[in-house]
C-alpha cells in the first residue's frame, strides 16, 4: 500500500494510510471515521435515525450527525481559524431534534462543515495553533495536531455509540 493511492474497503470507506506524512495520515484517519458515521446511517429512514438507543438516553443517530456537525464547526472554524460563528443548529451540542429536519438535511450540513474545515486546514502546519474559545478551558492554545487527534477520538467514541444505535434499530453490526 502506498501513500498516494487511496484504498477503499468493500463497504466504501477509505482505508487510513499506514505510511506517509503525519498530516495526510491524520486526515485519512479522520476521513475513515467520518465515513464510518455516514455508513452507520446508510439505508435508514428518518423515523429510524430518530430512534433512541435505550431509556433514559435520548441519543439518536440523527442527533449524532448534528452533534458532529457542531464539533466540526467548533474545532476547525472557531478554534483553528478563530472565527466567531454561531452554532450550526442553534444550540451548542446539536443533539436536539427538529421535527422538520431530515437525515439528508443534517448530512448536508455536516458535509458542508467538513468541507469548510478542509478549506481552513489547507496549507497549515500541524504546529499551527488556535485558541479554545469556551468550555472548561477557555483561552487554552492547541495545535492543529492536537485538534486532529481530538477529532479522531471524538468520532471514534461516537461511532461506538452509533454501532449500538444501529444494532438496536435493525440488527446491523460491524466496524
Amino acid at each position: 500500500m502506498t501513500t498516494d493511492t487511496p484504498h477503499i474497503l468493500p463497504d466504501g470507506r477509505p482505508i487510513p494510510l499506514v505510511t506517509g506524512g503525519e498530516l495526510p495520515m491524520l486526515e485519512s484517519w479522520l476521513d475513515f471515521h467520518r465515513a464510518t458515521l455516514e455508513l452507520k446511517c446508510a439505508g435508514l429512514d428518518d423515523e429510524q435515525v430518530r430512534r433512541a438507543s435505550a431509556e433514559p438516553s435520548g441519543l439518536t443517530l440523527l442527533g449524532l450527525v448534528q452533534h458532529l456537525a457542531e464539533v466540526e464547526r467548533n474545532w476547525f472554524q472557531r478554534v483553528v481559524a478563530g472565527l466567531d460563528v454561531p452554532p450550526v443548529f442553534g444550540e451548542a451540542t446539536g443533539y436536539r431534534l427538529d421535527p422538520a429536519r431530515t437525515l439528508e438535511d443534517a448530512l448536508g450540513v455536516w458535509r458542508r462543515e467538513i468541507a469548510r474545515g478542509r478549506e481552513i486546514v489547507a496549507g497549515r502546519s500541524l504546529d499551527d495553533t488556535g485558541r479554545v474559545m469556551e468550555g472548561p478551558v477557555p483561552g487554552m492554545e492547541v495545535s492543529l495536531r492536537w485538534v486532529f487527534i481530538h477529532m479522531i477520538e471524538e468520532y471514534a467514541r461516537h461511532n461506538g455509540h452509533a454501532d449500538i444505535l444501529r444494532e438496536r434499530i435493525d440488527g446491523v453490526t460491524g466496524t
